[in-house]
């Protein structure tokens, strides 16, 4: 079976890191981006090569019992990640100047802010249990500040020149996937939006203006396999 690693879009690069990499232990990563005078799938398939990452499940399986690190290598145009898990392999040595651990140092990608972290709450059994929070490590996609500072300062300058129409286009098509960090950011940013609305005497926005669904995508795959599907 072919190893995929071109993703075709950004929902489509996000997706598989958030959905397939890191949930399994993929936390130790280096970025790079492919020069322009080189060719991206001959780098493809020099790193693939490099450190033997096209294994099956079966063999990861185990690599894994055998106390062996695993790999995954994902690229967006010019830009790539290379992703291993705990253990013992010839990429933590090669790669040390470089190594970052997601749990600390997330990643930066068209935006978004990708990382791993504790926290959150086991669900309740009844509306009348206490919240219970739960220790565990997940993956949590957010909008990066930077980009999500340049969000509310746009909305927030359209607040009071737009129709309440207008607004509920702009934070329906805004480019974020909604994951659940993101949905929290731009209900904070509606909250301000509707601050100002409100002090000028203008219609309020509700909050089914902000996408709560996900667009599940392919993540490898190419506008040709599209159109033959």
């Amino acid at each position: 079976m072919t190893y995929r690693c071109e993703a075709t879009s950004v929902a489509g690069f996000v997706q598989i890191v958030a959905s397939n990499y890191l949930p399994h232990g993929y936390w130790f990563y280096v970025t790079g981006q492919v020069p322009a005078s080189k060719d991206p799938q001959a780098i493809d398939r020099k790193i693939l090569d490099r450190y033997g990452i096209e294994l099956s499940r079966q063999q990861r399986a185990r690599r894994k019992q055998q106390g062996l690190a695993n790999l995954h290598y994902v690229r967006f145009e010019r830009f790539f990640v290379i992703f291993a898990t705990h253990g013992q392999h010839p990429f933590f040595a090669a790669e040390a100047a470089s190594l970052r651990d997601i749990r600390k140092y997330p990643i930066p990608f068209q935006g978004y802010s990708i990382s791993v972290k504790r926290g959150g709450f086991v669900r309740k059994v009844d509306e009348d249990s206490e919240a219970t929070p739960d220790g565990r490590y997940r993956v949590r996609i957010a909008i990066g500040r930077e980009s999500c500072r340049n969000l509310s300062a746009h909305l927030l300058d359209l607040a009071t020149h737009r129709s309440a129409e207008k607004l509920r286009w702009e934070f329906w098509n805004q480019p974020f996937e909604p994951y659940a960090p993101i949905r929290k950011q731009l209900l904070q940013v509606l909250r301000l939006v509707n601050v100002k609305r409100a002090s000028m005497g203008y219609e309020k926005l509700s909050t089914d203006c902000i996408r709560y669904r996900r667009n599940i995508v392919k993540p490898f795959e190419r506008p040709s396999e599209r159109l033959a599907a």
